[in-house]
């Protein structure tokens, strides 16, 4: 049996129409011996129709799903609405506050932290993690957690879902993902001891993707469009919203262990692909330049695998194991 919840929402959630409020996560601190945290909630609900979630600020680094979220909960109202939307534009609020992919107050990411554990007094991230389960979910039918890249990843604005062959919902993810039409959709494996938000969604039995739209720790015209454009759409496709236009193709991949680039040692990185290309098994993807023995010739470091380049990271120094790269491979049968 799950513990109970440490966090609380005096806000109906049930109730028809429109509301605003705060999810109470409780923090006990040098501020304030009997504070809480306050993660602001919206709740719209107009006729009969599916309950979603729709998540942004998991990491306090990626801002598309803050920005697209407000904008919808500031836009819609009842009258569109055929069922209810649950938003949470700041999921991870002291992260969205201080500009960190963690929590500054416990170090924790959030995106890992769906254990089943309400946590203890000084540990707010497990608390909204615990309530976003155990409480939110319950009443979903399906969600979206919007992510991008943070300040360390930069990626082709895309969409994904976290399927297997063994996966009940495989084929309505893969139909929501077109709908959603980011210009990529991929595919990652179920892994075990998964502590991530879609994870908890697959436990829940709800419909769930991810994203990743974009990164570097900023935000673009073009990743705020395709967010916005793949919520709505998404939204449609469950028969919430009437009127949205088709989303454009989506280009399907699979994401696999090898497509994945580390640095083998620190240095200085000089990349020689970026977002969209496509890739050689072989092919070099960056030099590494030593700066304790700057006269050593740069090291050649090679894409393991072929595919469409999806994410690099933007940021030159790098240490031993730091992500360079990932790709995406089309989606084979």
């Amino acid at each position: 049996m799950t513990r109970s919840t440490r966090a609380s929402c005096p806000l109906d959630l049930d109730a028809p129409g429109k509301r605003l409020g705060y999810i109470r996560v409780p923090y006990s601190s040098d501020r304030s011996a009997y504070g809480w945290i306050g993660v602001p909630i919206a709740v719209i609900r107009g006729g009969d129709g599916p309950t979603v979630y729709l998540g942004g600020g998991n990491h306090g680094d990626e801002y598309e799903g803050p920005i697209t979220l407000l904008h919808l909960l500031q836009e819609l109202e009842p009258e569109r609405i055929r069922g209810r939307l649950i938003l949470l534009p700041m999921t991870n609020l002291p992260a969205v506050l201080a500009y960190r992919r963690c929590s500054p107050i416990d170090g924790a990411n959030l995106n890992r932290m769906f254990v089943g554990d309400p946590g203890l007094d000084h540990e707010p991230t497990k608390a909204i993690a615990h309530f976003v389960e155990e409480v939110l979910f319950p009443l979903c039918d399906a969600g979206v957690d919007l992510h991008s890249g943070g300040r360390t990843l930069d990626y082709v604005p895309s969409a994904l879902a976290r399927t297997g062959p063994d996966d009940p919902l495989r084929a309505r993810k893969l139909e929501a993902l077109r709908a959603f039409g980011a210009p990529v959709s991929y595919l990652v494996p179920p892994v075990g001891n998964d502590n991530g938000i879609l994870a908890a969604a697959d436990r829940k039995g709800i419909l769930a993707l991810g994203t990743e739209l974009g990164g570097a720790g900023t935000v673009t015209p073009t990743t705020l469009a395709v967010a916005r454009r793949g919520v709505l759409g998404f939204l449609a496709h469950l028969g919430v919203l009437e009127g949205v236009p088709a989303s454009g193709p989506t280009r399907l991949v699979e994401v696999r262990v090898e497509h994945y680039v580390w640095a083998p040692r620190a240095g200085l990185f000089e990349p020689a692909a970026m977002p969209g290309d496509e890739v050689e098994a072989g092919a070099v993807a960056g030099r590494l330049f030593d700066l304790d023995e700057p006269e050593r010739p740069p090291l050649p470091v090679r894409f393991e695998a072929s595919g469409l380049v999806l994410c690099r990271r933007p940021i030159p120094l790098v240490e031993r194991g730091d992500c360079l790269f990932h790709l995406g491979a089309d989606l084979r049968g």
